[in-house]
């Protein structure tokens, strides 16, 4: 099952991407010669009008040939070289504007591919809602005037009812907070103070504030070790109960986080259960700089590297707007996730360790195949993102690389010439190859136990 879902999951987005390269050229006039699946040699191929259609033998990419671009304008012809007749067909002839269409029509496609996934998901089985009414925390400092009375909500209370709307899982307890007309109503719980009378703001920011103000109840347990983090270096392990961090109680995962920010790079120890027996791990957690929610401002905080357990979940039925803002949000929020990673992997703030090849595509892709089909294009439709994220870093022999080309170019007010866009391009092949080789050595490193 995971090589069929790792095969899967290359195969589709390689060609979403490649196609979107491929429909974009065919739409401005370029000449397409070559149309591949995969890299390497040729398994097959059939020509229909101007364009080959390949799949090759190395499935981790494809490419599509186009006339007249850098590497195709100079060909060896018995090992000497004879310049390309230009074409008006060539890429390199077509308008600035062409080009940067064609060179980010992949990284569109994977977005468009990633939110009619996350929307088909959305309308098909229902929106995702977390199976739970029980209050893990209220961040006071972002409840808007008028819903301060929510502070005094016990943690570990569940909420039943707000005004007429009875509250089944977390989705029911957001929307209601959402939609409700503004104005007072009552917040059942089974807090001790029973029942908490607010008055809705009419702003959507302070909506927004207010939904954001309440966090639903997680258990402190560990759900994933982040490869190559402080928490992967101290030991921890998926399924260890936390009881302590450190020498302070933890009732759930809120409170664990609340206790390991407050000590970047501090070693500290945290009690833990592991298959009923207790145990104790010394971690220094790493300085990261994260926004804080009220002030703007950036803070650094201690953070371990693990991830909360997974959540049991309801399916709620959408409607095709709903299941287009639902896949519309999803799509967002994963961006922004990954641009995040990406930030701290860069800054220091995450472990390059934590850099996976292949083998974690592979082993991910599994996971979420044998979790059901939904889960399984979920995960598509996130590596469909992630595909084109790393597809527009600024690093020759990638999109974004050609598009730094044709900025210099547009700046200059001349394009760089072929040797020099080769030039660079081998830089860049250079600089990606690396970046393979380190995250295939974790991996390797993560399989051998180290």
């Amino acid at each position: 099952m995971t090589i069929l879902a790792t095969l899967v999951v290359l195969g589709v987005l390689i060609f979403v991407h490649e196609l979107g390269h491929f429909g974009a050229a065919k739409a401005v006039g370029i000449e397409v010669e070559r149309f591949s699946i995969g890299l390497g040699p040729r398994i097959w191929g059939v020509t229909r009008g101007e364009t080959e259609y390949v799949l090759s033998a190395i499935p981790l990419g494809g490419y599509v040939k186009m006339a007249g671009m850098a590497d195709e304008v100079m060909e060896r012809v018995e090992g000497q070289r004879e310049v390309r007749s230009p074409s008006d067909r060539d890429f390199d002839t077509k308008p600035i504007w062409a080009r940067a269409f064609v060179i980010s029509a992949g990284v569109i496609m994977n977005m468009i591919f990633a939110l009619s996934v996350y929307s088909f998901v959305a309308g098909w089985w229902g929106v995702r809602q977390i199976d739970t009414t029980r209050v893990g925390e209220v961040r006071t400092a972002l409840l808007p005037a008028g819903t301060e009375a929510l502070g005094e909500i016990a943690v570990g209370a569940y909420v039943s009812r707000i005004g007429s709307n009875e509250i089944e899982h977390w989705g029911d307890l957001t929307g209601a907070l959402l939609a409700l007309p503004a104005g007072p109503i009552t917040v059942h719980t089974t807090s001790p103070d029973g029942d908490f009378e607010i008055r809705l703001p009419a702003g959507e920011q302070d909506r927004i504030r207010l939904v954001s103000a309440l966090g639903y109840w997680a258990d402190a347990e560990v759900g994933e070790v982040n490869p190559g983090s402080p928490a992967d270096d101290a030991g921890l392990q998926a399924g260890d109960q936390i009881v302590s961090v450190p020498g302070v109680q933890v009732a759930n995962w809120q409170a664990f986080v609340e206790q390991v920010q407050q000590h970047p790079d501090e070693r500290i120890r945290i009690a833990l259960l592991r298959d009923g027996r207790p145990i104790e791990r010394d971690v220094t957690p790493a300085a990261t700089r994260v926004t804080d929610p009220v002030t703007g401002e950036e803070r650094e905080v201690g953070a371990i590297g693990v991830f909360m357990p997974l959540e049991d979940v309801v399916y709620e039925k959408a409607s095709l707007g709903q299941a287009l803002s639902y896949g519309a949000r999803e799509t967002l929020i994963i961006t922004g996730t990954i641009v995040d990673f990406l930030r701290q992997l860069v800054t220091g703030g995450i472990s390059p360790r934590s850099m996976g090849s292949i083998v974690t595509i592979g082993q991910a892709s599994g996971e979420a195949a044998s979790l059901g089909f939904d889960n399984f294009l979920r995960f598509m439709a996130l590596f469909s993102i992630n595909l084109a994220v790393l597809n527009m870093l600024p690093i020759p022999v990638l999109d974004g690389g050609h598009l730094v080309f044709l900025g210099v170019g547009a700046v200059r007010g001349r394009p760089l010439s072929v040797e020099q866009r080769l030039r660079w391009s081998n830089v860049g092949f250079l600089i990606l190859m690396g970046i393979m080789v380190w995250a295939l050595g974790n991996d390797l490193l993560r399989l051998m136990g180290l």
